[in-house]
Order: structure tokens, then C-alpha cells, then sequence
């Protein structure tokens, strides 16, 4: 079905270019210009003169420049002659060069085929050319009335769209239904300034390009230089290929009106130049970010449309190729075009990291972590968070579905071991003045998963003020909280599940240390926790963390109140749960993807 529906959006691209061309050409000059129109209706103008002016002027400067650049094309074509001795001179210095070598190989090789192919025109029946047709009415029509029609139509749908672009909005909400007014708003208010933004940044960096190209070109005497710039204009539209393409039409034409072949390279090294200069100050200043297109899906759009579309396509493949993602974003069906075509990443960090555990690739895993911790300056307790924690989470889910095998799971328990003693020891102290060294208890609910999330908190516990100890199971746990004073236990429960045996053990080790403060830490949720935490302390939790970080904090509040208990000092205020309090901070050491 959905091949059948590609198929048929192709053919419908393809069929109907003689409106869908025009069509496309307005909708993209709507946007540029309707800022423009919106300026002068805030300076005071009524829309229709705002529009009047705007598309005249429009005019003018398209018509007129297009003139230019047919008119110094004209010339060129007349003047190619006169270069003839240039050109034979470079060949002959090229065969002097590769006497003997390639180049004179090739020359040979490729005079045997025309003097072959001459015998055996000779040899056959006499070949007559086929006569030109006769430039009649139809020939006059095809090349002159066809493009005059169109840029017409052009003309009446960017005069339509700029006087009544509300009108064709409110269109478009009704189109979509009252119901889903709210996202219909936001999609087209995003949809028309990003793409306005594109389109203007683009077209302002393009001309400087082609400015900046023309009078460097004048500068060394280049004939029609502003022709060259005005192609340049044109050809950095295409990407990649755009800019080579527009560096070689001057270049070769160097070759045959400088005598020297220092020139050749003048212009060369100038387009080289230009473009670092528009990458470097130009594109942050003006624009700060690239299309938000990968390459090679650009480039296969690129194909795609030349194809569809001809050259005009070669043109329109990026701005359309942005407006498609723009809307992509916004219409469920066409998601898998922003996760197949946008620069932006793939997958989370921490799903990346993830996923190159369960691929058993140790190298690239530590890879994702070097560069976390390069790019955020991360410390160890953000990178525990932000990859540890949620690979971990990830883990357990696959182990529940039975997703993971034996060896993935070691290898992943391994590799997080292994990286974690890397980043060992560079936890920041706690803010806690002189506290009291106290026992901190730690049982995991279900398995290794959350065995191993507390061994992660347990690197950020400094070792003078917390003697954190993990224990096998509820039995081990009950003799020791009878046997010692320990003030605080953490219960590992990473999602998903463990909701029953974390409320079991809440219960059965609370019974036997009344005045115990339990921890539940929970780990990033994939979804709202409010029912678990409201469960967890019916059962007798004093807190839920979500995060390693929070769950220190916890911690430090129980050091603080015991070193005060200790001394006779009042206590500070009791532990609250984490329904209620500091929830600012759990979302802070929460991943973006993860906060709510």
C-alpha cells in the first residue's frame, strides 16, 4: 500500500510539472518576500500597496538581471574564437608534458576510433543529416510561449498568496479541523518562519557568494565576470556539487584567455578562498546552522528531483527538501523522513551507548562516553546518569523480554565495570560541613541490573563519610540492621518493574529498623512514576530518586541529620519524598529525552 501510494505521488510530481513547477517556485518566493511585504505594512502601507511594490520590484531585479547574464552569454558565445590560438597553446604545452605518457595514449586512442568510424561511414551506405525542423509556430509556442506562461502563472500565485496569505491559512485550519486548532497553529506558525528564515539567510549568503565572485573576478580582468558571479549565485544553491560546478565554468575559461597557466589557479584559489570566507564568517553570522539535511540524503533528493524536475529541480532540491522535514515534523505519517534525512542524531547518547553494548563493541562504547565527557565536561557522577544508568535500565528491560543473551549481558556488566573504574575518583565532594562517618546499607530488588546501579552510587559516596556496604538479600539485610546502627538504606529498583519486591522490602526491613530512612532509587523513568512513588512510600519509603545525583542528596541529608543528632544539635528538616520536593532537581539530572 504504501509503495503503491509512492508510486503515485511520483507520477502525480511528474505529470503535472507544468503546475506543480510554478506552483512550488511561488509558494518559495511567498516566503521570502513575505517578510518584506510585512515591513512595509508596520511603515504604514496598506497590503495591496505593500504587495504592488514588493512584486514589481521583484520583477524588475529578476528581469533584469536575467537579461544581463543572457546578454554577456550572447557575447561570450561570439567571442569564444578569438581564443582559439590560447587553447591550441595549452594543448600543445599539455602533449609536451605527457609526451609519450597518458594524455598522448588516449589522444592515439581516441584518433584510431574516429578514423575507424570515418572507414565505416565511408564503407557504407552515404549518410545523410536529418534536416532541421522548420522553426514554424509549434517551435515558437514550445521555446518562448511555454516559459512566458509559466513565469506568468508564477507571477499571479505569488501576487495571490502574498495579499492573501491569511485567507489561505485559515484555509488550510479549517482544512485540518477544528479539533486539532492548537498543533495546526503552532505547525503553521513554525512552518512559515523557519522556512522564511531558510530561504532569506540562503538567498543573502548566495548573493554575497556570487558578489563576492564577480568582483574578485573583475579584479583580475576575467571577461563577464558578472556573469560568473550571477551563475554563482544560482549554482550554490545545489550542494556539493553546486559550488565546484561553479568554479569550473570561470576556470576553463581562464585557460583559454590567459596565456599563463598561473591564472587558472588565480581563479581556483579565489573560489576557494570566497567560499572559506562565506563558511567561516558569513554562514554563523547570517545563518549559524546548515540545512538540518544529512549529505548523502540530500544529494539522493538532489538526483531525485533533477530527474523529476530537470534543472529547475537541480535549484528547488534544498529549499523543497527543507519545507518537506519542516513539515515531516508535524504530520505523524511523515516521520520517518526527519529520523531518515535529519542532521540531527539518530538516537539519544544513551541509547546510542546502549546499543554499541549489545553489539559487544567495547571500543566505540568508550568512544561515546571520551566524547560525552569532552564535549559536556562531564564529571563522573553526569556521565553515571546521563549513559550508565539508563543502559543499565535498558539491560534490565531485555533481560525481562528475554531479549539478552548470556553474553551480552556479561559483556555489558563488564564494560560498565570497566568504564566505571576509568572514571573512578572524580566525583566532587559533597556540600556538607564535617559530617559524621555513617553506615549506608544497600540491597538490590531484583537482579544484577540494580546490583550494579547501586555499585555506580556507590563510587560517589566518599569513603570518610559514608561506609556503603551491599548486601545479598532480605535475610543478610535483616541481621545486619540488628546487629549495627545504620541510619540509611537504598533499595536498587531500576524500571521497569521490581514494584512488588521493592514495597516487600520496605515493609519486612523497616519492621526490623523502625527508625531506619529507606531510599527507593528508581533510575530514569520512561513514563509518569507518580502511582510507584506513592506506592513505594505506602510501603514505608522515606524517598524516590531518580537519578544517582538525587539519591546523594538524599544521603547527605541523612549524614547532616545524623551529625547533629550525634552532637545535640537540632535536627534538620526530615527527609521528604520526592513526590513533593526538590523536584527541579530530579529533572535536572534527568536526560533531556527523559524529562516530562
Amino acid at each position: 500500500m504504501f509503495f503503491a501510494g509512492t508510486v503515485l505521488v511520483v507520477a502525480v510530481l511528474y505529470w503535472a510539472q507544468m503546475i506543480l513547477i510554478p506552483l512550488a517556485l511561488a509558494v518559495l518566493l511567498t516566503f521570502v518576500l513575505a517578510p518584506v511585504v510585512s515591513g512595509l505594512q508596520r511603515w504604514g502601507l496598506n497590503r495591496s500597496l505593500a504587495v504592488s511594490i514588493v512584486v514589481l520590484l521583484t520583477l524588475l531585479l529578476l528581469s533584469g538581471t536575467a537579461w544581463l547574464a543572457a546578454v554577456q552569454v550572447r557575447n561570450l558565445a561570439d567571442e569564444l574564437p578569438q581564443y582559439r590560438a590560447n587553447i591550441r597553446q595549452k594543448i600543445r604545452d599539455l602533449r609536451n608534458l605527457q609526451r609519450g605518457g597518458v594524455l598522448e595514449k588516449l589522444s592515439n586512442m581516441v584518433g584510431e576510433v574516429q578514423s575507424e568510424l570515418g572507414t565505416g561511414v565511408k564503407r557504407g551506405t552515404p549518410q545523410t543529416a536529418p534536416a532541421p525542423p522548420p522553426p514554424g509556430r509549434p517551435f515558437i509556442l514550445e521555446t518562448i510561449a511555454q516559459p512566458l506562461a509559466s513565469a506568468g502563472l508564477v507571477l499571479l500565485l505569488l501576487i495571490y498568496m502574498l495579499a492573501q496569505r491569511e485567507e489561505l491559512r485559515n484555509r488550510v485550519i479549517r482544512l485540518m479541523g477544528y479539533g486539532n486548532l492548537s498543533i495546526t497553529t503552532h505547525a503553521l506558525e513554525e512552518v512559515g518562519e523557519r522556512i522564511s528564515r531558510y530561504l532569506v539567510t540562503q538567498l543573502a549568503i548566495n548573493s554575497s557568494f556570487g558578489l563576492l565572485v564577480a568582483i574578485a573576478l573583475a579584479l583580475i580582468d576575467l571577461p563577464y565576470a558578472f556573469l560568473w558571479g550571477f551563475m554563482s549565485t544560482l549554482l550554490i544553491f545545489v550542494p556539493v556539487i553546486g559550488f565546484w560546478t561553479a568554479a569550473a565554468l570561470p576556470t576553463i575559461l581562464s585557460l583559454a584567455v590567459f596565456t599563463s597557466w598561473a591564472w587558472p589557479l588565480v581563479v581556483l584559489g579565489l573560489f576557494l578562498v570566497l567560499k572559506t570566507v562565506i563558511n567561516v564568517v558569513l554562514e554563523p553570522l547570517l545563518y549559524g546552522k546548515s540545512a538540518g539535511v544529512l549529505q548523502v540524503p540530500l544529494l539522493i533528493l538532489l538526483a531525485f528531483w533533477t530527474w523529476l524536475w530537470g534543472p529547475i529541480g537541480l535549484i528547488l532540491a534544498t529549499p523543497l527538501t527543507v519545507c518537506l522535514l519542516v513539515f515531516a515534523k508535524h504530520v505523524p505519517q511523515l516521520g520517518f523522513l526527519s529520523v531518515l534525512m535529519s542532521d540531527q542524531p539518530a538516537m539519544e547518547t544513551c541509547v546510542h551507548f546502549y546499543q554499541r553494548l549489545l553489539a559487544l563493541d567495547y571500543d566505540e562504547a568508550e568512544e561515546i562516553v571520551e566524547t560525552f565527557r569532552r564535549e559536556r565536561q562531564a564529571a563522573a557522577a553526569e556521565i553515571y546518569d546521563a549513559l550508565f544508568l539508563p543502559a543499565l535500565g535498558y539491560a534490565k528491560a531485555d533481560q525481562r523480554r528475554g531479549h539478552l543473551s548470556e553474553r551480552q549481558e556479561k559483556f555489558i556488566f563488564s564494560t560498565i565495570g570497566a568504564l566505571q573504574e576509568e572514571l573512578a575518583g572524580e566525583a566532587p565532594p559533597m556540600n556538607a560541613a564535617a559530617p559524621a562517618l555513617i553506615n549506608v546499607m544497600g540491597i538490590a530488588a531484583e537482579g544484577d541490573t540494580d546490583e550494579r546501579a547501586l555499585l555506580l552510587l556507590s563510587d560517589l559516596l566518599e569513603p570518610e563519610r559514608f561506609r556503603f556496604e551491599i548486601v545479598a538479600g532480605e535475610r543478610e539485610a535483616s541481621a545486619k540492621l540488628r546487629e549495627n546502627a545504620v541510619p540509611a538504606l537504598v533499595i536498587g529498583a531500576l524500571e521497569p518493574g521490581g514494584v512488588a519486591q521493592t514495597r516487600h522490602l520496605c515493609k519486612r526491613l523497616r519492621a526490623a529498623a523502625p527508625a531506619l530512612a529507606v531510599i527507593v532509587l528508581r533510575g530514569p523513568p520512561a513514563e509518569s512514576q507518580r502511582a510507584p512513588r506513592e506506592s513505594f512510600a505506602a510501603a514505608g519509603a522515606d524517598a524516590v530518586a531518580f537519578s544517582l545525583a538525587e539519591a546523594r542528596t538524599r544521603l547527605e541529608e541523612i549524614a547532616r541529620e545524623t551529625h547533629a543528632r550525634q552532637n545535640g544539635a537540632p535536627a534538620p528538616a526530615k527527609i521528604e519524598d520526592a513526590v513533593v520536593r526538590d523536584e527541579s532537581s530530579r529533572r535536572n539530572a534527568l536526560p533531556e529525552h527523559q524529562v516530562s
